[in-house]
Order: C-alpha cells, then structure tokens, then sequence
C-alpha cells in the first residue's frame, strides 16, 4: 500500500494481534499469520504492541523479521521497561541479525493499571520529558559511531557507545503520540512522527497542523463494494455492547490521556455513508481508534482528505482476515488517486475532495 502524495512516501502500518485475544498453543502461527497477510498486501509495517499483560514485543518482532522478507515491525517502547541503552541495542542487534529495519512508537503513557503496578506516578507531561530524553539517547546512540554523552532529569549516559554500529540506511522511523501539547513539544524535540487518533475531517479541517511536524493517523476502516454490505459487516463485528460501555467509561475516568478523552467528547453522530466515521468499536471498549465505514468510494473520498490534510502514516487496527487488509488496500489506492488529482489543483481548491456520492453510492 506503501506509494507516493506530492513526492511524499505514504506509509501503512497494519496491527500485530495481542496475545490476551489468542490462545497460547494458536499466537505463534496468528502472528505469522496477520505478518504474510500484511506484507501480501503491501503494508510498510506492522505495529507490535506493549503493555503489562502480553508476551514481550521484542520477541515477537524478531518472530515476525525471520518469518518475512520486508516487512516492518513498528515496535512500541514503554520508557518505565527498560533504559534507552536497552532498547536501542536490540534495535541494533535485530539489524545486525538480519539486515532489516524497525521502527519505534514510543509511548509516553499506557494503561493507568500497569503504571500503578510499576509504581509509576510520573505526571503525564513529564512523562512526554521522560519519553522525550529516551528518544534523543536512543537517537544519538544509533546515530553516532563516537561515545554520546547526555545529561537530563531522568536519563544521564556518559561516553556511551554502541556496538554493533548501526547502517544508516537501517535508522528507524519513529513515531510519538502527538494528541496533547506535551506530545507535539516531544515529537518535535525529537524529529518523530506525531500520531493521532484523527477526529472527523470537517473538525479537523478547522484547525492548521503545525508544518514542522510530520503527522500519522491511528485508524481503521471496514470497506465494501457497497455501503450497506460494509455497515452489515460492521455491525455484525462490533455489535452493541453494554459491559464494553461501562469498560470504556471506567477507563476513560481513570485515564490521563488526551486523545481518550478527545474521543470520547466527541458524542453519538450517526454514522451513514455521508458520514463514515464510527466510534462503536471505541465506545464499547474493543479497541483504541475510530473507524471508517461504508463503500469503497466514499471510504476512499475520506481518507483522501487526511492526506490532503498532512496524514502521511497510517496505522490500522489488527485485520481479522487478508481480505480485510485487501479491502484496506483499494481504499488507499483510491485515496492516493484523489489526493493526486488534488494536490494537481489550483492551491485554493487543494483540500476541497468532493464528498458527494457517486452514482454507484446512490444506487446502494
């Protein structure tokens, strides 16, 4: 899916399963499993997740390397698990292993539970300096053939030097939360990837993104020929569910997290074929995105609009199926076409993507 906007790299990233949804004796073959699917179907990586209760992510990027040919794990990095040292040795090493690339989404939080349990009661704009100062060894140390130095208020390395080198041209991308004002200070400071949890494009479209910062979108998108065949899949994979409500309810009076609360402010609008975007999934705790909903065209139209907008990375919720992620796929290459054509246009018009129906949406 991987192309090319207005001479900038498109990049989609699909998302690796979790081991608390499979059982133990199936993980190892569903892993590879979604790993084939997503480099099948052009995907430039894979999001590999991290919390307190799934296998270690280190681990299960290295089973995705060995068992793929260019597939990259987009590997999330806690800061409270391990020192920068650690993190981009492994980096290094996987490099030096297998001639391959990762990429790193560094995370400044995670789930209120598991930093209570890790006694971490870092406030959450000093988290993003914590995640900022990790970032920046981490950088230097794959980086600089020499020694690096750094002195913060959480890290301080002295004549710190990393062996194997790593390749220049198997630095990782890195991505970074950018939702809240510390988010977008520390990917800034860092030269990462701000990723967001993308709110309607007509809200959106309200507010100029900052031009320093590159931007991403977490998202997911169930696409059909027909909009009506797309909503009946929808429902029939996240159907209404009141315990999945008060899970996400409690969650989110418990979290400090920006962009959780960003989405969940943003009420009930019905979602339709003139208005793709679903938070169901969201809202009954199933997973941690909004969707885009409806036929092939309108999905296409959509998502369009987020790369006119500035999106050039993309993260996808974990496929249920290879066809989910082929589904995926003629949406972006319709939506790479439209932002093409747009880009072409005169600069006054370049984010005016029509929204209106084609005669194939209206026949549906």
């Amino acid at each position: 899916m991987d192309d090319r906007v207005s001479g900038q790299a498109l990049d989609v990233f699909s998302t690796c399963p979790q081991s608390r949804d499979v059982k133990r004796e199936d993980y190892v073959r569903r892993v590879l499993e979604v790993a084939r699917w997503s480099e099948e179907a052009g995907c430039t990586g894979i999001l590999v997740y991290t919390d307190n209760g799934i296998v270690d992510n280190w681990l299960v990027s290295q089973l995705i390397l060995q068992n793929t040919e260019r597939l990259c794990p987009l590997v999330a990095i806690q800061p409270v698990y391990s020192h920068p040292y650690t993190a981009a040795k492994m980096v290094a090493s996987l490099a030096h292993l297998h001639q391959r690339r990762v990429a790193l989404n560094m995370l400044a939080g995670g789930f209120k539970n598991d930093l209570t349990a890790l006694n971490d009661t870092t406030p959450h704009d000093d988290r993003y300096v914590r995640t900022t100062e990790y970032t920046l060894i981490i950088r230097r140390l794959l980086e600089n053939p020499g020694p690096v130095n750094f002195q913060g208020k959480y890290y301080s390395v002295k004549g710190l030097k990393m062996t194997p080198p790593l390749p220049k041209e198997l630095f990782p991308q890195i991505l970074m939360s950018g939702s809240s004002s510390a988010g977008l200070a520390a990917v800034e400071a860092t030269g990462a990837i701000a990723v967001v949890y993308p709110r309607p494009i007509e809200v959106e479209l309200s507010e100029a993104l900052p031009t320093s910062i590159k931007f991403g979108a977490r998202v997911g998108i169930l696409a059909r020929e027909r909009s009506d065949e797309a909503w009946r899949v929808a429902h029939e994979r996240f159907p209404q569910d009141h315990k999945g409500e008060v899970a996400h309810r409690l969650a989110v009076k418990v979290s400090d997290s920006v962009w959780h609360h960003q989405l969940s402010e943003m009420g009930d609008t019905p979602a339709s074929e003139e208005n793709p975007y679903w938070l169901v999934p969201f809202q009954t705790y199933k997973t941690f995105c909004p969707y885009l909903v409806g036929s092939y065209e309108r999905t296409a139209v959509e998502i369009s609009r987020y790369i006119v907008r500035g999106y050039r990375t993309f993260i996808l919720d974990i496929p249920p199926s290879r066809d989910e992620l082929e589904h995926a796929g003629v949406v972006f290459r319709r939506a790479i076409d439209l932002a093409a054509q747009s880009a072409q246009e005169p600069k006054s018009n370049s984010a005016a993507i029509s929204t209106a129906p084609s005669p194939r949406q209206d026949e549906s």
